[in-house]
């Protein structure tokens, strides 16, 4: 069975939502940014996110396309 977008979702809820009730709110807030980075890491090594396009965006540069 291969994992959807919801049961990576509810998996990654309840990931962050033990964290919280275990170790308290620091710890919660460093996991989730942890896991965004991990994410952003991801993207980019499959191809799907384009650093250089994000960081034009980041610096208010609009795209030409």
């Amino acid at each position: 069975m291969t994992p959807s977008a919801t049961r990576t979702g509810i998996l990654i809820g309840a990931v962050l939502a033990l964290t919280w009730i275990v170790v308290g709110f620091w710890a919660f807030f460093f996991v989730a940014i942890a896991m965004a980075i991990g994410a952003l890491i991801g993207r980019v090594i499959e191809g799907k996110l384009d650093v250089t396009s994000l960081v034009d965006a980041f610096r208010g540069k609009r795209s030409s396309s």
